[in-house]
């Protein structure tokens, strides 16, 4: 094999993305976790409406410390998701386009989004 056809070994790691990179990259990210996270939803669902003893059940299961962890990845996927949705719905309206503005968004998403869980998170409990 010639030296011009050997596969080449990337570091994604070393790979400096833009920020609309590391947004596209983190919406779809964010979309497996809400589409894994849609059967575990719905048994809990199910659970609290069986009754009191149901509803104590997943109360108890969502205040576990263990638990934190999951849901602040949760509300982190479900405004990430949400936020740069928009994102891209403005864009599909024409809006947006420039370089400067559409990373001055995605920045603004990749911040907005993990203040956005934390105060989820905070309310809950």
């Amino acid at each position: 094999m010639s030296a011009e056809r050997r596969p080449v070994f990337l570091n994604l790691l070393q790979i400096r993305l833009p920020w609309t990179g590391v947004a596209s990259i983190l919406h779809r990210v964010a979309g497996v976790i809400l589409f894994l996270s849609i059967a575990p939803s719905l048994y809990l669902l199910q659970r609290s409406l069986d009754g009191e003893s149901g509803w104590m059940h997943v109360v108890g299961l969502l205040h576990a410390p263990l638990m934190q962890p999951v849901l602040l990845l949760l509300f982190w996927a479900f405004w990430h998701h949400f936020l740069n949705g928009l994102r891209l719905l403005a864009m599909d309206l024409g809006h947006g386009f420039g370089r400067s503005v559409s990373a001055r968004g995605s920045l603004w998403i990749l911040l907005l989004a993990p203040v956005l869980a934390v105060l989820c998170l905070g309310d809950l409990w």
